[in-house]
């Protein structure tokens, strides 16, 4: 069977929503976790949109909030396929914050989902691989290369910490006290 290949911009889905009172939390801010609802919704219609199937999140690479979402901004959402694996898909999504009275456009959040593509038994599919057209999408394809490198090394490291209960090795440089009796 031959691979199927898409441009990137076929998969692009852009959302935009006005933040009402109702999204903020105690601070009066635009609450974190209602804009990483909309970052899923958002990734899974990209990946779906790319692979014409159901998809689940595998993961979620960085979530940086970089500038806080005021009551009465329009935030506005942009997501690409940034790399494709076997059934797998790396989503990258662009939030911004505009002031609707002045204008101002500000870059509030950068994430990265990984989706996977599903059949209707739940099993992982086949998605498109993508055709790179511009040098924006390669450095975007370079970038998922390198944030799949580093996830598996610090999987490879994290697997290599063996646990003890000898605390001469913790620096008094950390914030912490150990009671453990």
């Amino acid at each position: 069977m031959a691979v199927k290949f898409k441009t990137i911009e076929e998969s692009q889905v852009t959302i935009s929503e006005l933040m009402l009172p109702s999204h903020t939390n105690f601070s009066g801010k635009i609450h974190g976790g209602y804009i990483l609802s909309l970052l899923d919704q958002i990734a899974f219609a990209c990946a779906s949109k790319h692979s014409e199937a159901y998809c689940v999140t595998a993961s979620v690479d960085t979530v940086d909030f970089l500038k806080p979402i005021e009551v009465g901004e329009l935030v506005t959402m942009k997501a690409s396929i940034n790399f494709t694996g076997n059934s797998s898909m790396i989503v990258g999504i662009r939030v911004e914050a505009e002031n609707i009275q002045t204008g101002n456009v500000k870059h509030c959040n950068s994430s990265y989902f990984t989706m996977v593509a599903k059949d209707d038994q739940g099993k992982n599919v086949n998605v498109p691989g993508i055709i790179i057209r511009n040098k924006t999408e390669l450095h975007r394809f370079h970038k998922s290369i390198k944030r799949i490198e580093l996830k598996k090394e610090r999987e490879a490291h994290a697997s290599s910490i063996h646990l003890t209960t000898d605390t001469t090795d913790i620096p008094d440089k950390y914030k912490v006290r150990i009671a453990i009796p």
